[in-house]
């Protein structure tokens, strides 16, 4: 038997409990606007693996750059 989570889990009063995907997604994102909000896009850095699609490291830089507003996005392709 797989002990894989299925559903998202969201922290709640100190412990974790199953969530919906909208919400997962809508604290994530709440996270990331408060933490740019409060200390500026700087704040936020990425890395991004070699083992995964042009495409999807492609997606990652391009969330970083126009959607965070962060350059702060590295990737162990380059070694």
């Amino acid at each position: 038997m797989s002990k894989r989570l299925t559903t998202p889990m969201v922290r709640d009063a100190g412990g974790l409990r199953e969530a919906t995907w909208e919400e997962a997604i809508e604290r994530a994102a709440s996270g990331f606007r408060s933490a740019v909000d409060a200390h500026g896009p700087t704040a936020f850095g990425m890395f991004s693996c070699s083992k995964t699609t042009n495409e999807v490291n492609y997606a990652a830089q391009r969330f970083a750059r126009r959607v965070i507003g962060s350059n702060n996005i590295d990737s162990c392709n380059r070694t």
